[in-house]
This record gives C-alpha cells, structure tokens and sequence, in this order.
C-alpha cells in the first residue's frame, strides 16, 4: 500500500479499523502472563476466526498481531532472537485470514521504559528496537504500520523514524492519553499532531486508556491542528475488574457506537475499538456509517 493510496482511501470518507485483539484472546483461554503472540502461534485459531469476524463486520484495516513483538519484549520470554521468525509467522495468520478483503497492518508499540533523561533507554536502544521488527515486518509483507498505545511523543518519534528508514509504506501513530489529553510519559494529544504529521505519520490519533465519551474534546482539539486523518480507538468504555481479576467494560456496543459517531463529528477521519470491543461493535459502528 502506497501513501497515495493511503490517501485516497481516507478521503473516499471514515475508515473503519478493528477492534480488540488481547482481551478477546483471553476470552479464549489465553492465560495470564503469556505473550499473546507466541500463545496466538500456539492457537491461530481464535485469532483468525476473530479477524475474519472483524472483516466481515465493515473493518478496512485489521491490526496483525505483532504488538510486543521486538527484541526487547520478547527477551522475557527468551525468543529475541527470533523477531523475524515469529513477526514473519503472526502476519502470515492475519493476511490469511483476512483473504485480500483488509488491508493488514504490522502493529507495534511501547516498550514501556522511559527514554533519557527521564529513564534508562537511550535514542540509540530504541531506535534498534524499533528498527528491527519494523524490517521483520516489511520482510512479512505488511500492506501498512501502526504504531499504537504509545505513552510519549518521543518514543513514538523514535518508532516512525525507525520504520520511515526501512520503508515508504504509510504509518498511523496512536498514542494512549488520558481524558484531558496528556500522554503518560510526555506530550499531549495536540502535540502528537503537531510533531509526528511533521514527520511523516500518515495518520494520528489515540487509542485504548478511555472509552470514546470521554474523548470527544480531545479529538476536536486535534482535528484543530490536523493535516492528516486523525484516529480515534478507544476501549469499550472504562473497566472494573472482577473478583477473579478479569476487566469488564461498562460500555455496550451500541452506545459505543454513538460515541464513535460524536467523534467522527468531532473530526476523527479513522475510527475502531480497543480493549473491551469485539466484532459487534465494528459492525455497530459500521452501520451508523450507513455502509
């Protein structure tokens, strides 16, 4: 996928995204403390059904699961020297079952340390972490990048820098933030906007941390300063956690639904679900999307 074609997708009008990957793997049986991507390999199953449901419910771009798959994270599962292997094999199930009807994007995201001088992680580290998995994914055949749940505007710099000199292909950033807009390491939502489109991002926006009511200000404050599509992907609402420690979200498909629709009014060009939504929220948003 070319940045051309990027281009003319969004302005053909909203595009619809998916929705959640890990909290609908623990819903079939992941355990808790496992990598979702090597349990995914162990089970493609749940996931290739999942991301079927997610095409057919309108999703134009499918995230593959590839989200902690660099050499940093999977260092605690002893497979870092694996990346290319298991990043090769994650995008090979998700291009498989979307069948040529989505597009598949190769997902990557935080590695939850600061970068110096607020932590430990050098530019350098980084920008080796992110380098490499994004050439596993370009080597896997990945038709775009996402870069998502990022805590700061820097690391995700470090992250399209990286991937920007291993390819062309378009890159959306989505940072977590919370309901004013702040991201948890540094910079904020209008601030993203302002320095990745800079850079090159295709698109910018948010996902997970809060449920889509809570955000419509902060979508409007980016739209402000946009040149690109801006994202929103928020959880299906807030979470409570059970007694056996399983989050529950507040919000059902329908009013989340809603909500997405007051933040496409808001100015959000890309849309979709994060922890919480499943297929029938895709499909709930597709249809007040009048497709």
């Amino acid at each position: 996928m070319t940045r051309d074609e990027f281009k003319a997708l969004t302005d053909k009008g909203v595009v619809l995204l998916d929705g959640a990957t890990g909290s609908n793997m623990t819903k079939a049986g992941m355990p808790k403390g496992t990598s979702t991507e090597l349990w995914i390999l162990d089970h493609p199953e749940p996931l290739q059904e999942l991301q079927r449901a997610y095409v057919e419910a309108g999703s134009q771009i499918v995230y593959a699961p590839t989200f902690c798959c660099n050499p940093y994270s999977m260092k605690n599962f002893g497979r870092e020297k694996d990346v290319y292997e298991l990043n090769g094999r994650l995008v090979a199930l998700s291009k498989a079952a979307v069948g040529g009807k989505a597009y598949v994007a190769g997902d990557m995201t935080t590695t939850g340390k600061m970068m110096e001088p607020r932590g430990e992680m050098t530019f350098e580290e980084l920008y080796e972490i992110y380098s490499e998995q994004a050439k596993a994914l370009v080597e896997a055949g990945v038709d775009l990048f996402t870069v998502e749940t990022m805590l700061g505007v820097d690391e995700t710099s470090v992250a399209l820098d990286a991937i920007q000199a291993v390819c062309d292909l378009p890159i959306i950033c989505t940072l977590s933030v919370e309901a004013d807009g702040s991201a948890y390491y540094n910079g904020n939502a209008v601030e993203a906007v302002e320095t990745l489109q800079g850079m090159g991002a295709s698109a910018v926006g948010v996902n997970c941390s809060v449920g889509p009511d809570q955000l419509t200000a902060v979508i409007a404050s980016m739209k402000q300063v946009a040149e690109v599509p801006v994202v929103a992907k928020p959880n299906a609402g807030m979470p409570f956690i059970t007694e056996t420690g399983e989050a529950v979200y507040d919000m059902d498909a329908e009013r989340f639904a809603r909500c997405i629709g007051d933040l496409i009014k808001a100015g959000a060009g890309i849309v979709g679900g994060c922890c919480g939504t499943t297929p029938e929220y895709i499909r709930a948003v597709h249809k007040i999307l009048g497709r």
